[in-house]
């Protein structure tokens, strides 16, 4: 039995009969066309062109977002010294050892100077992080392309099994 074109207009049947198949001849028969493969293809790819698109954006989003944060961050100096006025939490000394919370106390008027100066050196570091991102975004759109191999590898094994090939020669049958 020929059929001349997909009597059902579903993309990818499964063979399930959710599509009315009528037999695994029948299924196999309108997985045949080679334009609905293409088609498996193209969709395959196109879902990858489209995470790479959406991964481009977020890098780009993400780069400016903190390009712009770290370029500021040396007018934020004023705020550092409100950094030595930083105390323990009243809930907290009741249940750590007066040695520990002193010890605490000093630490956190100590990182003052610190935090300061790491302030006045951030705007340095916009160059390495953007140089940062776009090697993290290259790393990211490598996978994604190795995904989308790693996809159309898989779509052709299918094909090659026996999902999408037609009906399979009968086998003889060992005695």
């Amino acid at each position: 039995m020929l059929i001349s074109y997909r009597e059902n207009r579903s993309i990818f049947p499964l063979c399930t009969g959710l599509f009315e198949s009528k037999s695994v001849q029948h299924c196999h028969l309108l997985l045949t066309n080679q334009d609905e493969l293409i088609m498996i293809y193209a969709l395959s790819w196109f879902l990858i062109f489209s995470l790479l698109a959406l991964w481009s954006l977020a890098a780009w989003a993400v780069n400016a977002i903190a390009v712009w944060t770290v370029s500021n961050a040396g007018t934020l100096t004023g705020a550092a010294s409100g950094v030595e006025a930083i105390s323990l939490p009243e809930w907290l000394p009741p249940w750590v050892p007066p040695e520990i919370a002193r010890a605490m106390t000093s630490m956190l008027s100590g990182l003052a100077p610190t935090f300061e100066s790491l302030l006045q050196a951030a705007p340095a570091l916009a160059g390495g992080l953007t140089m940062a991102t776009w090697v993290l975004w290259a790393l990211g759109s490598a996978l994604l392309v190795v995904l989308g191999v790693g996809l159309h590898l898989l779509i052709a094994m299918w094909r090659r099994s026996g999902g999408g090939s037609g009906p399979q020669p009968a086998r003889p049958a060992a005695a």
